[in-house]
């Protein structure tokens, strides 16, 4: 059972990551997003989520930089993820596309890579690209997004190593079982954006029942919620007292019943694009 806010998942190479961490989808670059990662930091949290296609990687590594130095921590206390975008899936430009995310951050490594999309035609070599930055020991550890059951299938006939992680969009009204028993049975660990469906939630009935009888906000209860199914999270917020609310969910624990409540919430409902169908 997850007890801290840096708790950590050992992922199928050994790696550790922690479960929750904060993510920074559409923050734009400057001082509201240094910031919001400095503050993290600062509130403990460990894991940092962006992406090539969110263009605030500068930013993001101004804000892992301070908050290193005023947490007085090492970078290996932190873990950095970011993701090849669609325009860069392929071999050589997967790996220029790496090397381009560190020198935004301003970083020697990234702890986490991931593959944004399953581009058609293109996620295999892309991987292949993972794979060498993984055996070069550039990255700690590589994974997809938005990997559906028959594109990790797909990945996995030809791939030499399996994805660490396959972050997908996951809350109470996706609940995606099916794709997290697959992922469980192959050792990838799950990871959810868009836990609070973009906070679409946040005024479910059924969810503020639950909320109020323990003094938790809807928000928190969905998180822990997550934590309890065994999905790593990364809520996003550039509000202060929303990025202590939100990792404010270690001093109490769902009932199986309540567990139970919120999976039957589950419409199959995205917020998000349809990883079989985008054209991006």
């Amino acid at each position: 059972m997850v007890k801290h806010l840096q708790d950590t998942t050992t992922l199928h190479n050994g790696v550790k990551m922690p479960w929750f961490g904060i993510g920074v989808f559409k923050v734009e670059e400057g001082p509201e997003l240094v910031n919001a990662v400095k503050t993290a930091i600062a509130h403990g949290y460990r894991s940092i989520d962006t992406a090539a296609i969110y263009e605030n990687e500068e930013g993001v590594g101004k804000g892992i930089i301070e908050g290193i130095k005023a947490a007085q921590i090492s970078r290996e206390e932190l873990f950095v993820t970011s993701k090849v975008w669609n325009a860069d899936l392929g071999y050589e430009s997967t790996l220029a596309a790496y090397e381009k995310s560190l020198k935004k951050l301003g970083l020697e490594y990234l702890d986490l890579y991931l593959i944004h999309w399953p581009v058609e035609g293109k996620y295999k070599d892309a991987w292949r690209a993972m794979e060498t930055l993984y055996k070069e020991g550039r990255v700690k550890a590589i994974g997809v997004s938005n990997f559906q059951i028959h594109h990790l299938e797909d990945l996995m006939k030809d791939a030499e190593i399996k994805p660490m992680i396959n972050q997908v969009e996951y809350h109470p009204r996706l609940t995606q079982k099916d794709l997290q028993a697959f992922c469980q049975r192959n050792s990838i660990q799950l990871e959810a954006w868009s836990p609070l469906m973009q906070g679409q939630l946040l005024d479910n009935e059924i969810l503020q029942e639950i909320a109020s009888k323990h003094n938790k906000s809807v928000a928190q209860i969905i998180l822990r919620w997550d934590l309890q199914n065994e999905v790593v999270t990364i809520p996003k917020s550039t509000k202060e007292h929303r990025i202590v609310e939100n990792a404010n969910i270690f001093d109490f624990e769902l009932t199986n019943e309540e567990m139970k409540i919120i999976d039957g919430l589950n419409q199959n409902l995205r917020v998000g694009p349809d990883p079989d169908n985008f054209d991006f």
